[in-house]
């Protein structure tokens, strides 16, 4: 059983669907700590209706972006967390943070990576013509949106779509995806080899844990 530590900045609807996904058994994963730059995230209410510690980390508490993410990290060290998920946190992370747990760290982004990094990946899609987009699951690098890909989910851009309505079936699908790539991570499935993520198969996994 690993420890999760999610960060996330907004109403953490991925982080409800690994807090689900824990209590109904389908990951080897508990959530453990939920971090938040923004006092109002409704992320926060959500961590501590389920009884986990929610910790408001905000920026302007601290002379710099490092220094905010130096305490930040050691918030996670200090209850050894094995995995940082990034659900909806709109902050990019600092070279020196990713660094320090590379490999440790995920992100859930709504398009198919690499096309649409950054924000409003959705409109972006609508506004290009795409007819099929989706989700990502991936590694964080130093990058945008430019890390290792672990999984990935497509939907297809309906004649009608607005922005809200294609960003609610690729939720649908992100609520799926994460929970998944957590269990994977967890099994220890995922083994990193360059930019590529090598996914094993369970004895494989199994065997790499001993």
């Amino acid at each position: 059983m690993i420890r999760v530590a999610v960060l996330a900045s907004g109403r953490g609807s991925n982080l409800q669907a690994l807090l689900d996904a824990a209590a109904a058994g389908q990951i080897e994963a508990q959530v453990t700590l939920v971090i938040s730059d923004n006092p109002q995230a409704r992320a926060l209410e959500r961590a501590r209706r389920h009884g986990v510690e929610a910790v408001v980390v905000p920026r302007a508490a601290f002379p710099s972006r490092e220094a905010m993410e130096d305490h930040i990290a050691g918030l996670i060290e200090a209850r050894n967390i094995d995995l940082i998920v990034l659900a909806g946190y709109m902050r990019l992370l600092g070279k020196k943070f990713v660094e320090r747990f590379y490999g440790r760290i995920i992100n859930i982004h709504p398009s198919l990576l690499p096309a649409f990094p950054g924000l409003e990946a959705q409109r972006q899609a609508l506004e290009y013509g795409v007819k099929i987009t989706g989700c990502t699951v991936h590694f964080v690098d130093a990058g945008m949106d430019t890390g290792p890909i672990i999984l990935q989910a497509a939907v297809p851009v309906e004649e009608n779509d607005t922005v809200e309505t294609l960003a609610a079936r690729i939720l649908e699908q992100e609520h799926r995806l994460l929970p998944a790539a957590v269990q994977l991570f967890a099994a220890g499935r995922l083994v990193l080899e360059g930019r590529r993520v090598k996914i094993l198969t369970g004895a494989e996994g199994r065997e790499a844990g001993r």
